[in-house]
């Protein structure tokens, strides 16, 4: 019995550590200081978002504080690259909605994320959703 027992926990902790696994965070720090306190900018976007997904067998998404964790035996859906992915579906639904970024003086204000999870015995699924808004430098 001790013998099952043992190779079913090192089968086990094989199957878990051969898995794959995707972290990160969408944390902002820049070095650049912008002043928005003067009336040199517009808003031009108000709640832009973007979401990624990713879907694992056998798996486990949680979450600590301001970073989100997801990883399993088998990826399933999704990149891995869940903040790249938000970032750029982000960008990607405003162009869509305002025109091309390319060129303009504008930058994401108001940057704020949400996760959720589903876990269920066999499969997990994080979904990141970051939103923000648009403004544009007049000067």
């Amino acid at each position: 019995m001790k013998k099952i027992i043992g190779i079913a926990a090192i089968s086990l902790a094989f199957i878990w550590l051969s898995g794959c696994a995707n972290g990160g965070a969408f944390l902002s720090s820049h070095q650049t200081s912008v002043e928005l306190g003067e009336n040199n900018y517009q808003i031009i976007a108000n709640n832009i978002s973007g979401s990624s997904t990713v879907g694992y067998i056998l798996g486990a998404s949680y979450s600590l504080g301001g970073v989100s964790y997801s990883g399993g035996v088998v990826r399933v859906d999704g990149t891995g690259q869940i903040y790249n992915e938000a970032i750029n579906s982000l960008w990607k639904n405003f162009e869509s909605k305002y025109g091309s970024a390319k060129g303009e003086s504008i930058a994401l204000t108001n940057v704020r994320y949400d996760s959720e999870m589903l876990n269920l015995f066999f499969f997990t699924k994080l979904t990141v959703t970051v939103r923000a808004d648009v403004v544009k430098f007049t000067e």
